[in-house]
Formats: structure tokens, C-alpha cells, sequence
């Protein structure tokens, strides 16, 4: 019984956080998030997607493909990083990490991105 009350206040906690980041975008964040929305690559991306015990900054569950933009905050977060991804990988889905820089600098480029790694399951 404590381990679930835990489980829901934890889930709970993560889909709040969830939540509030999706009204607190970074730039590069929005700018992928423009491009990608509407189903504009042909399939639904949520953003801010909680996906186990991980935030996925956007996610397109259909295809198992989550999109990580890692800016300032993950220097020196490789560890974290590739923790979420191993845990992500577990649960079957697929991680494209894409560098801010590339996203508000070359968003067509980013975007084409999005596209090799929707058209390459693998």
C-alpha cells in the first residue's frame, strides 16, 4: 500500500513538472516545437512528454521516437543523459538528441533530422 501511494505521488509530481515546463519552453524548444506540431512530418509529437520515469522534451509515441534538444543545461549531464536514454531505449522507444545551436541556428537542418530519424526505424 505505501509503495503505491509513493507511485501515484510520484507520477503525480512528474506529470505537474511535465506540466509547467510545457508553459516554460526554452527558445529551442519552441522553435522545434513549430516545426514539428500538427502532425507537419505526418505524426503527432507531444511535448513534455512523460514517458516512465523521464520527461522526454517531445515525444510521437505512435513511432516510439522521443526528440531530446540538449542546450546549456546538459553540459557536464552526459552521465544523466545517457542514463534517460538507456531507460527510454527499455521501454522501446527510439532517442534523437539534437544540439540547440542546431535547432535556432539551422532549424531546416534539425528538422531534416527529425525526418531521417522518423524514416529509419531502426
Amino acid at each position: 500500500m505505501f509503495n503505491q501511494r509513493q507511485e501515484i505521488k510520484r507520477k503525480a509530481t512528474l506529470v505537474n513538472r511535465a506540466h509547467a515546463m510545457r508553459h516554460q519552453p526554452t527558445p529551442s524548444e519552441e522553435a522545434l516545437w513549430q516545426a514539428i506540431r500538427r502532425s507537419q512530418l505526418g505524426v503527432s509529437f507531444k511535448r513534455q512528454f512523460p514517458i516512465g520515469n523521464h520527461i522526454a522534451d517531445f515525444a510521437a509515441p505512435g513511432v516510439k521516437l522521443v526528440i531530446e534538444v540538449d542546450g546549456g543545461s546538459h553540459i557536464g549531464r552526459v552521465t544523466v543523459d545517457a542514463r534517460k536514454d538507456r531507460a527510454l531505449v527499455r521501454l522501446g522507444y527510439r532517442v534523437l538528441r539534437l544540439p540547440a545551436e542546431l535547432v535556432l541556428g539551422q532549424l531546416p537542418v534539425a528538422v531534416e533530422c527529425v525526418r531521417l530519424a522518423l524514416a529509419n526505424p531502426t
